[in-house]
């Protein structure tokens, strides 16, 4: 796995901004850290370098005992989100340091963005999978069923893989090479172009090359 280097962040929505052209812009709003690192982890101790950061402070009251006794060395707050960070110098941080936006990433740069998709929960094959589907007028018997699945003779079974009604959405998605169009420090708050995988208030890695 390449060196890596991110921080973690929640969608916020969509909006756009114009360009010195004039030309609409769709962007997504992140609120992106600061991150706390909670624990650093060496190829000595752990077997890899990487870095253990939290977002969004959780409520000492929030916290069970595990929880409590992992965040103490970095200063007794709890998080909803914790994330491991690949990198090469670990030893160049400290527990407890905070990772703010404009350590990570500048307006211009380019990063993948990982989220999970919205859940559409039981779908069938028209919705989840494109299928045309049958006759709709009266009288057809055929309308939004998926068809035939296979042969009897042979090979007497489903293939593996077949397109076939199910759960649909809830799951892991990377979108790449997205540019950032704008960042407000002030706010932690950035501005990339185009779509994200998610929902609002969602949970995002945000992945720069280190």
């Amino acid at each position: 796995m390449p060196n890596t280097k991110g921080i973690l962040g929640r969608k916020l929505g969509m909006t756009r901004v114009y360009d010195e052209n004039g030309r609409s812009i769709p962007v997504t709003v992140i609120e992106a850290g600061p991150c706390t690192i909670l624990q650093k982890k060496t190829v000595q101790k752990e077997g890899y370098d990487a870095i253990q950061v939290g977002f969004l402070e959780k409520k000492e009251s929030r916290m069970n005992q595990p929880e409590l006794g992992h965040c103490k060395r970095s200063g007794g707050k709890g998080f909803y989100h914790i994330k491991e960070f690949r990198i090469s110098n670990p030893e160049a941080y400290e527990v407890g340091q905070q990772i703010t936006l404009s350590e990570v990433v500048a307006i211009g740069d380019i990063v993948d963005i990982s989220g999970k998709s919205k859940g559409r929960g039981f779908q069938g094959v028209m919705k989840r999978h494109g299928f045309s589907g049958g006759g709709a007028s009266h009288g057809s018997g055929f309308h939004r069923a998926p068809g035939s699945i296979g042969c009897s003779a042979w090979p007497s079974r489903v293939l593996k893989g077949k397109k076939m009604p199910g759960q649909m959405g809830n799951e892991a998605m990377t979108q790449k090479n997205l540019k950032i169009i704008d960042i407000r420090n002030e706010e932690n708050v950035l501005l990339v172009r185009g779509t994200v995988p998610g929902a609002k208030n969602g949970l995002l890695n945000i992945y720069t090359k280190a």
